[in-house]
């Protein structure tokens, strides 16, 4: 009689485990598919990989929201950090001095006005850009960066501004400007790391910002792949194969 071995036939996918501060992250194809990805479209295996690289080259933890992936049908998948992980990188490195960020309005007379924090008159001001300055103890000046609205601004493809840039353009603008200011400032710590207000073409789904519980990776939650019968091994019962 011919037996299969179920267990041996099982699929198995890669694991990789890697330390951010006290945190050990432990990633899979599968945990990445089924907590992890945001959006309605469905992850390539390649982008579930480069994912994975990512999270573990730059030392970011999904759990805590600090990176997402964002897939939308077709279209290729978006990996975008989010401005608080910009600014705990910035906080440990013994260098940070603060930050301070606000925006450019244009008043009723065309004047321009820079301005700190986010308030801004909608019935007589235009947020027209954002301002950040952040400070670094072994410099003698701190770094500026100005953005223009028009140039980051997400716009659907009749051209209007998306829901998120139309009702909140202060705290979207703003938020450009402060982590390019800390990109230019921490660049060995922050290089090729983006957020998801500088790509302003993507409509970003609602994502719940709270940290969520890192599962328990488990090889046999992995679904078991589907073999036609095999008629020539179909075992012959008796009553020998009962003892």
């Amino acid at each position: 009689m011919q037996v299969k071995n179920n267990l041996a036939n099982r699929p198995t996918e890669s694991v990789t485990e890697f330390q951010v501060g006290n945190d050990k992250v432990t990633l899979s194809p599968s945990i990445v598919r089924n907590y992890l990805t945001n959006g309605n479209g469905t992850v390539t295996d390649q982008e579930v990989n480069y994912f994975v690289h990512l999270c573990r080259g730059q030392g970011l933890n999904p759990f805590l929201k600090e990176i997402y992936l964002i897939k939308f049908g077709q279209q290729p998948a978006t990996f975008v950090v989010s401005k608080e992980a910009f600014l705990k990188r910035a906080e440990a490195n013994s260098q940070y001095d603060g930050a301070e960020s606000g925006i450019i309005v244009m008043n009723g007379n065309g004047e321009i006005i820079e301005r700190k924090g986010g308030f801004f008159l909608k019935g007589s001001e235009q947020v027209v850009g954002g301002w950040a300055k952040v400070y670094r103890k072994d410099r003698k000046y701190p770094c500026e960066v100005q953005v223009s609205f028009d140039e980051y601004a997400g716009r659907k493809s009749d051209g209007q501004l998306n829901n998120q840039w139309a009702t909140k353009p202060a705290t979207m603008i703003k938020k450009v400007a402060l982590v390019q200011a800390l990109r230019e400032s921490f660049p060995n710590d922050l290089n090729n790391l983006y957020t998801a207000e500088e790509q302003g073409d993507m409509e970003i789904p609602y994502v719940d910002s709270r940290p969520i519980e890192q599962p328990k990776y488990n090889q046999q939650d992995i679904p078991e792949p589907q073999f036609e019968p095999d008629r020539q091994a179909e075992p012959v019962m008796n009553n020998e194969s009962l003892v």
